[in-house]
C-alpha cells in the first residue's frame, strides 16, 4: 500500500467522522442521550476510535480534558451544592481541583517485563472497551472528572449513569470533557450518558452486551447490582471510618485534624471521621480544644435524644433532609442559635449508640470515652464493620499506630492528620474518588481500568 493510498484513507474516515457528527443533535455529540441503548452504542463506536490514537496523544485528550474542567470548577461546584442542596461549596471548590490535579493518566500504565534464558515476556495493560459507571449524588463532578481520567487513560470509553438527584450536574461535566476531547482531535461520545437517569436506564447499562465492566461508587445497593451482573465489577461502597485518639497524641492538633476532617464538605466524603474513639486520660482536653476549632458540643441526655430522633429515622439510616447540612441548620432546627463559623456537633455517646455504628454523612460527630488505647482499636475495629475503607489515628506510639493498621486493615489509613489527606488533599498521593473497599482495588486509577496482557517472546530478544 502506497503513502498516497493512506493518505486517502485517512482523509476518507474523517470525512466520515465529520459526517456523522454533522448528523448527530449537538447535544448526542456532546455525550447526552435519550436512551441508554443509544448511548451504549456511541461509546462502544467511540472507544474504537480511540484506539486508534497513539498512546501520547491520548495523553493530550486527558490534559485538554483537565484544562477545561478546572476553567469550569467554579461553575461545577456551585451547580453540585444548589442541586444536591448539600455540603459546602469551597469544600466541592477543592475536591474538584484534586481529582483534576492528581488522578493519574497515562502515566499510570506501567508494563512489567521478565526477560531470561527461555526469551522475553511482556505484561500490557489494555483497554477493556465499554465502561459502566454509576456515579453519586455526595461527589458527581469530581467522580465523573476522576473516572473519566483514568478510565480513557486505559483506553476505554464510559457511559456514566449519574445519581438522579445530581442529573444537571453530571450531565454538565460530561459535555465539558467531551468538547475538551473533541477540541482536542478526539472522537465525539468517549463519555456518554442519559439526559434522564434512573434505575431502569442503570439497569439497561449494566445488562448491555457491549458493556464490558462496571464500576459503581454508592451505596451497598448499588455495589450488590453491579457485583451480581456477572460481569468484572469494581465496588466502591460505604464506610463508617473511626478516628482513634490514644494519649501520645498532639491533641491540640488531633482536635483540629478532626474537626477539618469532619466537617470538609459537611462530612460527605466517605473517608470523612464518622466517630472519634479516645482515650479517657485526654478525652476533656481534646473535647475543649474540638470547641476552640469550631465544634459545638451537646451536652444533655435530652438534647441529644432530640437530635437522634431528628436526624436518625426508624429504619436506621440518616433522614435525608439533614445529609451534607451544615451544622448551625441541624442546630437551629433544634431551636438552638449558634454562628455559622460552628463546623460540627460534638456529644459523648455509648459505644452502641446508633450515631457510632451508623454513618451519618452530616457534620454529627460521637465521642466515646474508652480506658486504653487497646480498647479503643477492639471498638473501633468493630464499629468500622469491615467495610475496609478508611480509618484514622492520631498517636506518637508507632507499636499502637502498627497494630491497628494490621487490625482494622482499611483501604487508606491516615496517621497524625484529617482523613482527606488520605485522597491527596493536603496528603502525598494520587487522588480519586472511586475508593473500592468491598472488591479490594482500593484507591482506584488508570491501571484499575485495563486488562494485563501477556505478550511472549520465545528464545528471543534476552541480551543478559
Amino acid at each position: 500500500m502506497t503513502v498516497e493510498t493512506l493518505k486517502i484513507e485517512e482523509i476518507v474516515k474523517k470525512v466520515l467522522v465529520e459526517m456523522t457528527a454533522k448528523s448527530q443533535k449537538p447535544q448526542e455529540t456532546l455525550g447526552i442521550f435519550q436512551d441508554m441503548n443509544e448511548a451504549v452504542e456511541a461509546a462502544w463506536i467511540a472507544q474504537k476510535e480511540l484506539v486508534k490514537f497513539d498512546l501520547k496523544t491520548r495523553g493530550k485528550f486527558i490534559e485538554a480534558m483537565r484544562k477545561e474542567a478546572k476553567k469550569n470548577v467554579e461553575l461545577l461546584s456551585k451547580m453540585a451544592y444548589e442541586e444536591t442542596n448539600m455540603g459546602r461549596y469551597e469544600d466541592k471548590v477543592s475536591k474538584n481541583i484534586v481529582a483534576i490535579e492528581k488522578t493519574p493518566g497515562i502515566e499510570d500504565l506501567k508494563p512489567d517485563v521478565y526477560s531470561g534464558d527461555d526469551g522475553l515476556t511482556l505484561i500490557e495493560l489494555s483497554p477493556y472497551g465499554v465502561i459502566g459507571s454509576i456515579t453519586p449524588t455526595t461527589n458527581p463532578s469530581e467522580t465523573i472528572i476522576c473516572n473519566a481520567i483514568g478510565m480513557i487513560a486505559a483506553g476505554n470509553s464510559v457511559v456514566f449513569s449519574p445519581h438522579p438527584s445530581a442529573t444537571k450536574t453530571s450531565l454538565k461535566t460530561v459535555e465539558i470533557l467531551n468538547k475538551s476531547i473533541i477540541d482536542a482531535g478526539g472522537p465525539s461520545n468517549l463519555l456518554t450518558t442519559v439526559s434522564n437517569p434512573s434505575l431502569e436506564q442503570a439497569d439497561i447499562m449494566i445488562k448491555h452486551k457491549k458493556v464490558n465492566m462496571l464500576v459503581a461508587t454508592g451505596g451497598p445497593a448499588v455495589v450488590k447490582a453491579v457485583l451480581s451482573s456477572g460481569k468484572k465489577a469494581i465496588g466502591a461502597g460505604a464506610g463508617n471510618p473511626p478516628a482513634v485518639v490514644d494519649e501520645t497524641a498532639d491533641i491540640e492538633k488531633a482536635a483540629r485534624d478532626i474537626i477539618a476532617g469532619c466537617s470538609f464538605d459537611n462530612n460527605l466524603p466517605c473517608v470523612a471521621e464518622k466517630e472519634v474513639i479516645v482515650v479517657d486520660s485526654v478525652a476533656d482536653y481534646l473535647i475543649f480544644n474540638m470547641k476552640k476549632s469550631g465544634a459545638y458540643e451537646l451536652k444533655d441526655p435530652e438534647l441529644i435524644l432530640k437530635l437522634q430522633k431528628m436526624i436518625v429515622g426508624e429504619n436506621g439510616y440518616p433522614v435525608k433532609e439533614f445529609v451534607g447540612k451544615n451544622a448551625d441548620y441541624i442546630l437551629g432546627k433544634m431551636g438552638i442559635e449558634c454562628d455559622d463559623c460552628v463546623r460540627a456537633i460534638i456529644m459523648e455517646v455509648p459505644k452502641d449508640h446508633p450515631f457510632v455504628v451508623g454513618e451519618l454523612m452530616m457534620p454529627v460527630l460521637p465521642i466515646v470515652r474508652v480506658k486504653d488505647v487497646q480498647e479503643a482499636i477492639e471498638l473501633a475495629v468493630s464499629v468500622e464493620h469491615g467495610f475496609r475503607h478508611t480509618a484514622i489515628m492520631h498517636s506518637k506510639n508507632i507499636d499502637t499506630l502498627t497494630q491497628f493498621a494490621k487490625e482494622i486493615q482499611t483501604t487508606i489509613f491516615v496517621k497524625n492528620g484529617p482523613s482527606f489527606a488520605g485522597i491527596g488533599v493536603g496528603g502525598e498521593g494520587y487522588a480519586t474518588f472511586t475508593i473500592a473497599g468491598p472488591t479490594g482495588e482500593g484507591l482506584t486509577s488508570a491501571k484499575s481500568f485495563a486488562r494485563r496482557r501477556r505478550c511472549t517472546l520465545v528464545g528471543g530478544f534476552a541480551i543478559k
